[in-house]
């Protein structure tokens, strides 16, 4: 019999066929939460300060208040990589408000509940789609607005995401794009976006309602290292479809090129040059031992 991977809830690992938690927790009830997805890459955890650090502000903004440290934080997402003997692993962190009653009310939670799941490193988007690129459509879903359920905070209500990506598979493409409420390009349901033109790299700002991504923020500096003039500037449907290339980051995503837009062609319709090196050197960074935290 497979051995079940061990999942960590409020300071003990269960096997995944008997971690659970209460219907009557209020991130299932209601979204009321904050998530991060983590990655680890041969003994590394890519940048497990930084993903600490925006768990913990995700936290203050809906205030909620997470009951470990931020270093008893990553010793437990650490021991969970050690229990389940993972080295490459995706990494969920999730902390709900906790146990309450059917109503609203966040005092009735006295307890927030914790879990951290590692299981091997999942693949959103294959080998395929790193090589060929990938296929888009922009959303009727607007992304929620920075006054709103914005998306800078990484909450557990994710609807605003699934909306859009149930459109992107009933138009048969691999990702939906979102626009705020302006109409200016924001984010895809789970990653930043970037365009190229003429050398020069853009990215929307996160007054869009863009998270402000790990890997976004890391990539923006290794474009700027390789010689690339890199700025955060609204960027309009037109600007979208004429870029030379698009591409996306995130945890999961890492660096893939999008190319195809609304049945636009992006660029020649393959992964360009300057989105092809980031790639590359992308893959470099995250095993450096500089870039994160070893597990051992």
């Amino acid at each position: 019999m497979e051995k079940e991977f061990l999942i960590y809830i409020d300071g003990e690992f269960y096997p995944k066929s008997e971690a659970k938690v209460s219907v009557y927790d209020h991130g299932l009830l209601y979204g009321d939460g904050v998530f991060e997805g983590i990655r680890a890459y041969s003994g590394i955890v890519f940048k497990l300060k930084e993903h600490i650090d925006r768990l913990y502000r995700s936290a203050h903004t809906i205030m909620l208040r997470i009951p470990l440290t931020k270093d008893k934080m990553t010793r437990a997402v650490l021991d969970t990589l050690k229990k389940n003997s993972l080295k490459n692993a995706y990494i969920r962190l999730v902390v709900t408000r906790g146990i309450g009653d059917l109503g609203l009310d966040p005092r009735k939670c006295p307890k927030p509940t914790v879990i951290i799941i590692a299981e091997p490193i999942i693949q959103i988007y294959g080998a395929e789609a790193k090589e060929k690129g990938m296929t888009a459509i922009i959303s009727w879903v607007k992304r929620d607005s920075v006054d709103a359920t914005t998306h800078e905070t990484k909450s557990l209500n994710y609807l605003n995401s699934i909306l859009a990506k149930i459109e992107a598979n009933a138009a048969g493409v691999d990702e939906a794009i979102y626009l705020d409420k302006q109409g200016f390009v924001c984010e895809g349901t789970a990653e930043n976006i970037f365009t190229v033109r003429d050398g020069k790299i853009a990215t929307p700002p996160v007054s869009t309602g863009a998270l402000a991504g790990i890997t976004r923020q890391r990539v923006m500096k290794l474009a700027e290292d390789l010689g690339h003039t890199v700025v955060e500037s609204n960027i309009t449907p037109n600007e979208l479809f004429n870029a030379d290339e698009v591409f996306f980051t995130g945890t999961a995503a890492e660096v893939v090129a999008v190319t195809e837009v609304n049945r636009r062609i992006i660029g020649d319709g393959k992964p360009g040059p300057v989105t092809r090196r980031l790639m590359k050197e992308f893959y470099k960074i995250v095993k450096d031992p500089r870039e994160g935290t070893s597990i051992n």
